[in-house]
């Protein structure tokens, strides 16, 4: 009985295994959304890290979130890191190419709860009511990430994310 019990588990473990193998080994995630201001004044609140906690959606879930700066205050170099409550977590951001009114590259690295490091990019493009924002994150993901996929919407649960941060940087660039 014992014996046919271990079979049904291995089974069962070997299965997982091989279902979780099989999902998607990167992922992207994208939001936009149009903000009625010119596309210089969209990018420096992206292109500035101290500009962050007006608009970010997870300042906003631990107030008490210890903030670091280094390197130049905006643009290229600019590192920003973090360590907060479980909800926030712990993990660092660096601007890797960024061009005024264009494009900002942020390479996010994640220390906790769990180690990644992703690509964030967020492009702003002119448009007849003011400027197109398009907050893209992209990355790997290894084995747990993939296990999480299978029983969590990654793409709605940071999605949802993106839409509140960009929804607070419309907020803030339209009242300028």
């Amino acid at each position: 009985m014992i014996a046919k019990i271990l079979i049904i588990v291995a089974v069962v473990v070997v299965i997982f295994v091989a279902v979780v193998a099989l999902q998607p080994g990167e992922f992207r995630i994208s939001r936009s959304t149009t903000i009625a201001a010119s596309p210089t004044a969209v990018f420096s609140l992206v292109n500035n890290f101290h500009s962050w906690a007006g608009w970010s959606p997870w300042a906003k879930l631990d107030p008490t979130m210890k903030t670091t700066y280094e390197g130049p205050a905006a643009g290229t170099g600019a590192a920003y890191s973090w360590t907060g409550n479980s909800k926030v977590g712990e993990g660092r951001m660096q601007i890797l190419d960024s061009r005024p009114g264009e494009v900002v590259h942020i390479r996010l690295d994640f220390i906790k709860p769990f180690a990644s490091t992703n690509s964030c990019v967020f492009t702003f493009a002119p448009n007849a009511s003011g400027t197109e924002v398009t907050w893209t994150m992209s990355g790997r993901n290894n084995f747990m990430g993939k296990a999480f996929g299978l029983f969590m919407n990654v793409d709605k649960m940071v999605g949802g994310d993106f839409e509140r941060g960009l929804a607070g940087m419309r907020a803030i660039a339209e009242k300028k």
